[in-house]
């Protein structure tokens, strides 16, 4: 028999199976074999902190091996051939979505695979450089494979968000991403999870191209016709493509625009990222001064508000996590969060931004002869804002950082505290020298949470620039039923970089929408060829 329950126990009765068995049976008279947890999500918001669980206990039967029939993924080797560039998550799940599907991935990545990409990030600190096709962004498995692996989305209408969390336990993720309220595989264990998937591309007779960059569209007739890249030799693919090149992927904005392929300006959020002690988060969210204790995890928060008119609030929240440099190339000095699986670090991060919409592009500086181009305005906006924070840093990778209230406060940080940022800070007036329009929301912002959650505005906390890659600055247009570009045929706008996507799993979704939609449009021309 299986029983379908409602719990909310206290945190040392709720992340063991034996545990809850054990409470199952003193609590509830339940002598049950085995439990499943569905689904587990904290309630901190009173004094005493429970833990909600949904479970299945089995009485005198033994649980199913997996909650979820594994996906089959057969041979494809000598099928048609769907090109994709971009091997993030947006990439990697079109790709393995075309196999089930009976079609043949070509997957053209500009960076390296993930683990060699992992010896490029290294040398960042000691070099104090970044190499402008492997970093933070370009790589085997993208943005989300060495910032964090969180896999939280609301993006419930546009997909399955559970096939992508089963996906990604077929291919070694934990099971507990298929039942925590904030699912998170984390940066130690996430490059494993994609080394698999890609494994299953090839396994399946499909392709994947490292250090392969597209560098230009094959068209005729506004039809794509292919790509060509360049990876030392010049070389050429044929067939459909998905467009999944990340929302850093400026190059590829800049031709697209160049060559007349429809983009517009698309609303994003640039701030900082605000980093405390970890064990202060925890005191704060778990109203004690012991924190989190032996049994919960590290603490989380989320805010949002509204100053002058724009939203300002968090954003990537990393708990026990640490700061990296994000940027994708030389005069840049971008940080992003990232945590491993166990969060155990000493300090919690998050991302703090302001919304910044397309006409706001006015309020801030910009060259004069690009802007002209108001389709790259925001792109713009963050590559100035990126080069000052490079000036700031002497030229190099460290970061421009205050202490939190004197950022709220506009004085200059005589000392910074200890930071998670290896290539180091440097102290520097963020809140005289980012624009006012972002500055003034902050500050507004950080006092009003600060009078909301106490001791969260605090001078151990630190504030470093700048967050600037919150999502892609670019919308490529395409149309909202063939998911087919506005104007041309055959080109699949994907995912993050595209504009319709905002972190790994709903990325994972558009990806696999648009391998759906290449079959759509392949079935449909090829009949209407054999009809020909």
């Amino acid at each position: 028999m299986v029983n379908e329950l409602s719990l909310r126990i206290l945190p040392q009765w709720a992340y063991n199976e034996q545990s809850i068995l054990a409470y199952l049976r003193q609590e509830k008279g339940i002598n049950a074999q085995a439990v499943r947890v569905v689904r587990r999500s904290i309630d901190a918001r009173q004094r005493t902190v429970f833990v909600n669980l949904n479970i299945r206990a089995y009485v005198d039967e033994e649980p199913p091996l997996s909650d979820f029939e594994p996906y089959v993924y057969r041979n494809v080797s000598d099928r048609q051939p769907v090109i994709v560039v971009g091997a993030g998550p947006g990439g990697l799940f079109a790709a393995l979505r075309l196999i089930e599907l009976g079609l043949k991935p070509i997957v053209v990545e500009r960076g390296k695979d993930v683990r060699e990409r992992k010896k490029d990030l290294a040398r960042i600190r000691p070099e104090q450089n970044v190499d402008p096709e492997s970093n933070y962004s370009f790589g085997e498995g993208g943005a989300g494979a060495y910032s964090d692996g969180k896999l939280y989305t609301r993006s419930k209408k546009r997909g399955n968000t559970d096939r992508i969390l089963q996906i990604f336990v077929q291919h070694g993720a934990s099971p507990a991403i298929l039942s925590d309220a904030h699912p998170h595989i984390g940066t130690d264990r996430l490059p494993r999870v994609i080394e698999n998937m890609r494994k299953t591309i090839l396994a399946c007779g499909g392709e994947v191209h490292f250090q392969t960059k597209m560098t230009r569209l094959l068209l005729k007739d506004n039809k794509i016709e292919g790509i060509e890249t360049a990876n030392g030799s010049q070389q050429r693919f044929f067939g459909p493509v998905i467009l999944a090149t990340g929302h850093s992927a400026r190059d590829v904005y800049r031709y697209l625009a160049t060559n007349g392929i429809d983009v517009e300006a698309k609303g994003l959020a640039i701030g900082v990222r605000l980093e405390h002690p970890a064990h202060l988060i925890d005191q704060i969210q778990y109203h004690s001064r012991e924190g989190r204790g032996r049994w919960l995890p590290a603490a989380e928060y989320s805010f949002v508000t509204q100053v002058q008119e724009r939203g300002v609030y968090s954003f990537c929240m990393c708990p026990g996590g640490f700061v990296v440099p994000a940027a994708s190339g030389p005069g840049q000095v971008v940080v992003n969060g990232m945590s491993p699986s166990n969060r155990n670090g000493r300090w919690s991060n998050s991302g703090m931004v302001v919304e910044i919409r397309p006409e706001d592009s006015g309020h801030f500086k910009l060259n004069e002869f690009e802007s002209q181009d108001t389709s790259l305005s925001l792109l713009m906006l963050q590559e100035e804002l990126e080069r000052q924070c490079w000036l700031q840093a002497n030229r190099l990778q460290t970061a421009p950082a205050q202490r939190m209230t004197d950022f709220v406060n506009g004085r200059l940080s005589a000392d910074l505290n200890d930071s998670s940022y290896a290539p180091g800070l440097i102290a520097s007036p963020l809140h005289f020298w980012l624009p006012e329009f972002i500055s003034s929301r902050l500050r507004n912002a950080f006092k009003l949470w600060g009078k909301q959650k106490h001791g969260f505005l605090t001078s151990e906390a630190t504030v470093i620039g700048i967050e600037t890659r919150t999502s892609s600055p670019v919308r490529i247009l395409r149309n909202s039923e063939t998911l087919q570009h506005v104007r041309i045929e055959g080109l699949f706008p994907c995912g993050e970089g595209a504009g319709y996507a905002g972190g790994i799993v709903s990325a994972g979704v558009d990806g696999e929408r648009c391998a759906e939609a290449v079959a759509a449009y392949l079935d449909s021309y090829n009949s209407y060829r054999h009809s020909k």
